[in-house]
């Protein structure tokens, strides 16, 4: 648990351009980062998801539940200017402390 991530909610523009506007942060918390494994890196080639994370957070109970109606940042140089909508969340099944969240790259 060594990078801080932040939780987003993001709502349409308002304009006549397509696209969204950040709303609010949801939650910030320090989370642990991991890249596509190299022992998957053919089938995430071959499903588009080369650019997904999995990320692991303790469980924040009932002060935060993450949906995929969320984005997420990670504060980190590598991944400035990069947001992540959550795809899938589930308890970590090795540890029930903590939740485990997929996130995939959002294209600009």
């Amino acid at each position: 648990m060594k990078t801080r991530i932040t939780f987003y909610e993001y709502t349409p523009s308002s304009g006549p351009e397509p696209g969204e506007v950040e709303r609010n942060i949801l939650y910030e918390c320090w989370a642990k980062i991991d890249n596509v494994w190299l022992k998957d890196l053919e089938l995430a080639k071959s499903t588009g998801t080369l650019s997904d994370l999995t990320i692991t957070i303790r469980d924040p109970r009932s002060t935060f539940i993450p949906t995929n109606k969320h984005y997420v940042s990670i504060n980190a140089p590598n991944h400035q200017d990069e947001r992540y909508n959550v795809k899938h969340v589930q308890p970590d099944l090795q540890n029930k402390q903590f939740i485990t969240i997929v996130a995939g790259l959002v294209e600009k």
